[in-house]
């Protein structure tokens, strides 16, 4: 038994939850726990249940609470854990230990921080007392003066333990962990001026001091605007030190080794007691050897081991592709949507050592480099659940030394027609096979003993080694229950079919049987990945769904990959089966919600309050909002966040960190399909706040695949915004669909909603929100080339969003004016303007991550000089542009700077 104070009120069993009935109960228990052991006066109890004056039946409503928290405590076994309710005098006594109250936990924790000589000490304790937080503290109880004051404590405490936490890196000379762990809470806590101090110091001694000085300058107006008041002595001070200092406060590293070169290795991990299969194995091993970069195909019904057999044998077959293995879950088959082409060729790409930036927009030109990657390999792929060949062919690898395998439920005749496919096709298991696999997980002494029972469960499940599985796992878990026993559940006829079927049903009948047998922690992970919303997820954000740490749901998902209920790859991330997510979902139960209860009298019942509605989708949505605050935050570090959180957003209890830009970027594209299952789940929750918040946060990963097709998702987002009448939300959602129609080559629509974007963000008061929307709408115009009124009006438009950006001192925006400034000076002529543009906005783009602008910003320059005829100038900044965008990665932009230079040299 577990009392939790740090996020809604709760005690938690093994069973789960125990519902607590309305709100005032709550408060009740809260008030006695925040002074365990100690008696706590009737008068102490009825303030913290009524904001006003209490009614006069005030008494008989507190007694009928203790009444029930007393019974509900016993019902579940609380003086085992030694917690007993009890009446002392005319005061209330929870007399229990101290260590069941999540509050108590933290404070210790954090107390034995303090007195750590190692900072790395320090920084265990402190993110494990963090972790203990699940939202704001106290959640779920009366908004009454003593409870507010209580919970406003405890916010305090955990704010300092941040800090703590944020110096203890400093300390240790990750400065960069330092300012993450600080920007999330300086997000959401604007106005308080530590936080903002430290993010200031982290920022500036992990080199980033222009961000640093953004950052006083943002808290600076906003203690203005909201407040009236001017820095105190802890930000001014910070911003001093700043200004100060000659060089950022770095710690030094040593250099490290030379990293050796990576071996591709995208395979899953092998299936464990793998048995049988000898024919199909050798048909495998005869169809690669049988000709140049041969494609086998291994197709059966759903259930029959086709992933198994076409793992197992990669994994035997391993030393035989020295350059790699490659593993795609194409989802043919399955109830979440297919990977685009273009997804799974940039998961190759990267695999195969191509950077980030050097992966082509277009599935294309993924394609073509693909197969000149692989054109000189001996590389095996690995294609899963394929629906057809159409989503196979782009896919093929370019080598005759390679081997691809495809599995799949149907034939692919195309593939076979079209690519000499050599299929290998799966059957249900032998008698033999099957008690063999059997054997494998139940140990052949156990199989000896009831070689009958075993035989006939062999025949019962009809050969299909997941249904074997599924029972051996059951079995194996259940070491008191014999093979008869278990043969006589597959007797019964309704079970038996709904076993054997290929289908869903059969296949839920297994899992009902397994499922039972779970370890109660894994079966809760189990019902909780119902809840999910994409294809795969990792521990982060299954603590997030199930309310632990992710270390407690890596254990749980672990137990679950035991059961053969979740497969693991290795990055960490675990996949269901797609028949067991639909079988978790059946599972997934409403938590129960607070009811009125009556009271002693008449009149006398506590006042009616509204059922809890079910917080699963809620935690769900909110890890996924503050981890996107966070990757955007890394991914562009000189950027403001673009959206606050919800005022009732649920802390995670982790939030995942990002080194640095690719790190976020590369989480960014794998949460993409449950990031859009996130927003239909929200939108049609009614939870419009979250929706619109989960779109606009992959604003980073949006402009750098800018052509993936996100208008479905940004309509969505517009229709959320419009919902909550957010004008913010409304603007820049309308200022981002409109950008990438414009991309898109869908001019009029993009001018129809750009058109919009600027008044809205007026409304907003969003001096920033306006200047991106006047940016994009100018751009399009200037694109677009009508007439030249509208050449001229987006020139004017530029000035304006340039003034807007340079008057915030908001220097990503005021380079991105200037940029597209220069670029419009450009084609207009005005090349000398042009000029002076880009040299200003080089000026301001100095920051490592701002290497992509730099080389635009060079290439416009050069193209200005050019005209102007001062061709030797010109060439040198053509000749940087493409030097540096060839070391940054940008292929495009060292592209455009040949072309622009080899035009110079033609006219020469």
């Amino acid at each position: 038994m577990e009392f939790r104070l740090l996020g809604a009120v709760a005690v938690t069993t093994e069973d789960g939850d125990l519902s607590l009935g309305p709100a005032k109960r709550a408060g009740v228990l809260t008030t006695l726990l925040l002074r365990p052991n100690a008696a706590v006066s009737v008068d102490q109890l009825t303030a913290a249940l009524w904001e006003e004056a209490p009614p006069t039946h005030s008494r008989t409503v507190l007694h009928g609470h203790v009444s029930r928290l007393r019974a509900l405590l016993t019902a579940h076994g609380a003086q085992a854990y030694g917690v007993e309710l009890a009446t002392q005098g005319s005061a209330y006594v929870l007399r229990t230990p101290e260590s069941l109250i999540d509050a108590h936990r933290f404070d210790e924790l954090v107390s034995l921080s303090r007195v750590q000589r190692r900072p790395a000490d320090a920084v265990l304790m402190l993110r494990e007392a963090l972790s203990l937080w699940r939202g704001p503290a106290l959640t779920g109880t009366v908004p009454s003066p003593p409870l507010e004051a209580a919970a406003h404590a405890l916010e305090e405490l955990r704010l300092a333990s941040v800090e703590a936490l944020a110096d203890a890196y400093g300390q240790l000379g990750e400065h960069e962990r330092a300012a993450a762990v600080l920007r999330t809470e300086a997000v959401t806590h604007p106005l308080r001026e530590s936080l903002a101090a430290a993010l200031m110091v982290a920022l500036s001694r992990s080199g980033r001091q222009s961000d640093a000085l953004d950052w006083y300058h943002r808290t600076r107006r906003l203690l203005a605007d909201e407040l009236g008041v001017d820095p105190g002595a802890t930000l001014t001070g910070a911003y001093t030190a700043i200004l100060r200092a000659k060089e950022p406060a770095r710690v030094p590293q040593a250099a490290a080794p030379a990293a050796p070169e990576r071996v591709p290795d995208l395979l899953p991990r092998a299936p464990r007691g793998f048995t049988g299969r000898g024919d199909e194995r050798s048909a495998l091993a005869r169809a690669v050897a049988s000709g140049d970069g041969p494609v086998c195909l291994v197709t059966g019904p759903a259930g029959v081991g086709k992933t198994a057999l076409t793992v197992h044998w990669a994994h035997e077959r391993r030393d035989d592709f020295p350059d790699g293995r490659l593993f795609a879950d194409l989802r043919g088959f399955s109830d979440t949507p297919a990977p685009e082409t273009h997804a799974v060729l940039r998961e190759f790409l990267l695999a195969l050592g191509v950077p980030v930036r050097g992966i082509p927009e277009t599935a294309a030109s993924m394609g073509a480099l693909y197969r000149s990657l692989t054109s000189g390999l001996r590389l095996l792929v690995v294609l899963d659940n394929a629906l057809n060949s159409q989503q196979v062919r782009p896919l093929l690898p370019g080598g005759d030394q390679c081997v691809t395998l495809v599995t799949s439920r149907d034939r692919l005749g195309g593939l076979v027609a079209s690519d000499a496919a050599r299929p290998v096709p799966l059957a249900q298991l032998p008698a033999a096979d099957a008690a063999a696999l059997l054997s494998a997980v139940l140990g052949a002494e156990r199989i000896a003993a009831e070689p009958a029972a075993a035989a006939r469960i062999a025949a019962l499940c009809d050969g299909l080694p997941l249904a074997l599985r599924v029972t051996a796992a059951r079995l194996a878990g259940s070491p008191q229950w014999t093979l008869d026993t278990m043969a006589g559940e597959l007797a019964d006829e309704q079970n038996r079919l709904s076993l054997l079927a290929v289908d869903d049903t059969g296949v839920a009948a297994s899992l009902r049987l397994t499922v039972q047998q779970l370890h109660p922690k894994a079966g809760r992970m189990f019902r909780c990945l119902g809840l999910h919303t994409g294809p795969d997820l990792d521990r982060y954000t299954a603590g997030a769904l199930a309310g632990t740490s992710p270390a407690q749901a890596a254990a749980a998902l672990d137990l679950l990959a035991c059961a053969h209920l979740v497969t693991e790859s290795p990055r960490g991330r675990y996949a269901p089966h797609d028949l067991v997510r639909l079988y978790a979902r059946t599972t997934t139960a409403p938590e129960a919600g607070a009811e009125a209860e009556p009271g002693a009298g008449p009149g006398a019942g506590p006042e009616a309050e509204p059922g809890a509605e079910p917080d699963g989708l809620r935690r769900l949505l909110d890890h996924y909002l503050h981890t996107a605050l966070a990757a955007g935050a890394a991914a562009e570090p000189g950027s403001q966040p673009c959206c606050t959180l919800p005022a009732d957003a649920l802390r995670p209890p982790a939030v995942r960190e990002f080194a640095d830009r690719e790190a976020a970027v590369d989480w960014y594209a794998a949460e993409r399909a449950a990031l859009r299952g996130a927003v239909e789940a929200a939108a049609a929750a009614g939870l419009h706040d979250r929706a619109w918040r989960l779109v606009l946060l992959q604003w980073p990963l949006i402009l750098w695949r800018i052509r993936d097709g996100w208008v479905p998702l940004l309509e969505q987002a517009l229709i959320s915004a419009r919902h909550e009448d957010h004008a913010d939300a409304q603007a820049r959602a309308l200022a981002l669909l409109g950008w990438v129609l414009h991309r898109e080559g869908r001019d009029t629509e993009a001018l129809a909603h750009l058109e919009q974007a600027p008044a809205l963000a007026v409304r907003a008061g969003d001096v920033i929100s306006e200047a991106i929307a006047l940016l994009n709408l100018a751009v399009v115009l200037d694109g677009a080339q009508d007439s030249a009124a509208d050449s001229a009006r987006a020139g004017e438009l530029l000035s304006y969003a340039l003034t807007l950006a340079t008057g915030a001192h908001h220097p990503p925006t005021e380079i991105l004016a200037l940029q597209h400034l220069a670029d419009h000076c450009l084609t207009t002529g005005a090349y000398a303007v042009a000029g002076e543009h880009a040299v200003r906005a080089l000026g301001l783009a100095t920051s490592p991550e701002a290497a992509a602008c730099r080389v635009q910003l060079r290439t416009t320059f050069g193209a200005a000089l050019a005209a102007l005829g001062r061709a030797d100038e010109a060439a040198e900044q053509l000749g940087r542009a493409e030097r540096e965008a060839a070391a940054a990665g940008f292929l495009d932009g060292a592209v455009l700077a040949r072309q622009r230079l080899a035009e110079l040299s033609a006219k020469r």
